[in-house]
């Protein structure tokens, strides 16, 4: 770089103050905007909302600070490569010269998709990318909400679409979708449809465009919010190679806006076909139980009252003969206990005829064994005065002698 004149007289003797301030003015002159490539480090965030870091290379480093609201559409973080826009000025305090940033971007593809590589482990991580978590699409849903620019090529791509196959009643959140604001406007779409629930499905959309104008699409707080709604979510950004981090959370990834379209509603020919095809399953099915039922009454034979009289007749007859035979078993068992019971008193009388004979037995058996035969054969019997028998002759008397004819006492 070519060296600048000298703007003051060597000579002159200037306060440190006055000093500073010159210098603080030379340097504000000569570098009223400039464009600055580094790596970020040292990134502190005040209470006030300011931001203070450095912005280095291999040579040297350069302090940075970033007011409070100075627009950011990415987050910070240290090692991050940017390309940052400001103006030079001095801090006659420290006696240090550094950069107020009134933009920063990205340096190059490399750095951005660095940073959504990081961004998506983290966010896998958690779990929002789960393929659990995805929900069904509506076979065919009523109102759609819409969430883009309304002056987009995108915006008007879905309703042709739409209306080309099958209209549906179409809700637009007009949100930015690039810029700054972007990712807030877009989240806060989703948000809108989610708290209002007027929109059977949701469907994010932008058109295509570099890398770093579709960023606002990989925002945490976009992806946050697709994850976490109850309505099912189409993303349709960019184009087919176009890979945002919203089209992992999403219920459904499109290609492009007009394919969101596409996949959200049939075509009124398809249509018409599965209509006709449900109509022929349902035909089919009419006819074959029309037919079952034509082949039951037919194989029912439909009976003369003269018949039905003559079949209860043979069923009476029937229950006739069964009765006889039931009833005429039952008069022969009786007839059977009739005669046991006749039988009863020629029984008795022979079963007592054959008592009293055991009974004169008995009789002449007790007759024959009785000691009175034997007194009546010259035997007699000596009692003592207790009536007990006497076997000896010392057993002295009164006795009494028994006789077959008699008692004698002695």
């Amino acid at each position: 770089m070519q060296k600048p004149e000298p703007v003051i007289d060597g000579n002159t003797v200037f306060s440190v103050s006055d000093a500073s301030a010159l210098l603080k003015g030379v340097v504000e002159t000569a570098f009223p905007r400039i464009k600055i490539r580094g790596e970020l480090s040292q990134i502190t965030r005040a209470s006030s909302g300011h931001v203070y870091m450095t912005i280095k290379d291999a040579g040297a480093a350069i302090s940075v600070i970033v007011w409070r609201g100075t627009p950011i559409a990415f987050k910070l973080e240290e090692g991050m490569e940017v390309i940052l826009t400001g103006r030079f000025t001095t801090y006659p305090a420290r006696s240090n010269y550094q950069i107020i940033a009134s933009e920063i971007e990205m340096a190059g593809v490399g750095a951005i998709l660095k940073m959504l590589e990081e961004r998506k482990r983290k966010l896998a991580a958690e779990g929002l990318f789960d393929t659990a978590r995805k929900k069904p699409l509506p076979k065919l849903p009523q109102r759609v909400g819409i969430v883009t620019s309304p002056t987009g090529a995108a915006f008007q791509d879905i309703q042709n679409r739409l209306r080309e196959r099958f209209p549906v009643h179409v809700l637009l959140y007009p949100a930015t979708v690039q810029g700054v604001s972007a990712a807030t406007e877009v989240a806060a779409g989703i948000e809108y449809f989610n708290r209002m629930n007027n929109v059977d499905v949701i469907i994010v959309a932008r058109g295509g465009g570099a890398l770093e104008d579709l960023l606002p699409f990989s925002e945490e707080i976009v992806v946050r919010a697709a994850a976490a709604s109850h309505i099912p979510l189409i993303s349709g950004v960019g184009h087919e190679p176009d890979w945002m981090l919203i089209d992992f959370a999403a219920d459904y990834r499109a290609p492009t806006p007009t394919g969101a379209a596409e996949v959200l509603v049939p075509t009124k020919l398809a249509l018409s076909q599965d209509i006709d095809n449900l109509w022929m399953r349902l035909s089919g099915n009419f006819v074959a139980r029309l037919n079952n039922a034509k082949q039951r009454m037919e194989a029912i034979n439909v009976k003369s009252p003269k018949q039905l009289v003559m079949e209860h007749m043979q069923r009476l007859d029937d229950l006739g003969r069964t009765m006889n035979v039931l009833v005429n078993a039952k008069v022969d068992i009786a007839k059977q206990k009739i005669h046991m019971v006749s039988t009863f008193p020629n029984i008795l009388q022979n079963r007592m005829m054959a008592l009293g004979q055991a009974v004169n037995h008995l009789g002449q058996m007790l007759q024959s064994l009785s000691y009175k035969s034997v007194l009546s054969r010259g035997y007699a019997i000596v009692r003592d005065k207790d009536n007990n028998i006497i076997g000896r002759a010392d057993a002295g008397i009164p006795a009494t002698i028994e006789f077959a004819d008699g008692v004698m006492k002695i």
